[in-house]
């Protein structure tokens, strides 16, 4: 197999990445698309940085796996396939599994901070943002960390005040003035799903012929 198509998805904490990928998935196929999320490299409790009153803060750059992550990629991107532990957010109710990833023609670096690793951002054939408002993050991320996380809302509320919001101003919306495609989902993403769909497809359709000429 050729080198993939590589795409970049970020966007602040409860802006709909995970359900948008989980949709561009269906529409272009999931045998031609291979997902790494950054979600499933954060370094252990233990090596995070705490703030001044003592709360893990996990939405910094240093939170992640970096080294890890962006071999991973490199594997991908050379036809070999990976193996990780999910991560599960220190949740003691939910076993870890390991993921597998095949490589396959279009592959999609997801999370956070995507585009603030520049040795990922230089290896993206096209980079991607999805933007919504503050407060439709704040109610996504409450109900996304009540249901799936077990998180007291008083948790995420102290979270989202002390590190989400000051981290996104600094290590995500600089880079949605530099992205390829932003697209607005406070309602819903319907219109950009389409757009990016269309063009992955014409990119599948590139590599079909090529691979046939």
């Amino acid at each position: 197999m050729n080198k993939p198509y590589i795409i970049g998805i970020s966007g602040g904490s409860g802006s709909g990445k995970t359900t948008f990928i989980k949709q561009l998935n269906q529409k272009v196929g999931i045998e031609n698309v291979a997902v790494v999320s950054q979600d499933n490299y954060y370094l252990p409790k233990e090596k995070q940085k705490k703030d001044s009153k003592g709360w893990f803060n996990f939405d910094l750059p240093t939170a992640i796996d970096r080294e890890v992550f962006f071999k991973d990629m490199q594997k991908l991107m050379n036809n070999i396939p990976i193996h990780h532990q999910e991560y599960t957010f220190n949740n003691k109710k939910k076993f870890a599994g390991v993921i597998e990833i095949t490589p396959k023609p279009i592959l999609v670096m997801e999370g956070l901070f995507i585009f603030h690793f520049r040795e990922i951002w230089d290896l993206l054939d096209l980079t991607v943002f999805l933007h919504a408002d503050d407060q439709k993050k704040l109610l996504r991320r409450l109900k996304r960390d009540s249901d799936e996380r077990g998180y007291p809302e008083k948790d995420v509320k102290y979270q989202w005040r002390n590190h989400v919001k000051p981290c996104y101003q600094k290590y995500l919306k600089p880079y949605r003035s530099e992205a390829d495609l932003v697209i607005n989902n406070n309602r819903n993403f319907d219109a950009g799903l389409e757009v990016l769909a269309s063009h992955l497809k014409n990119v599948l359709a590139v590599k079909n012929s090529l691979t046939l000429a």
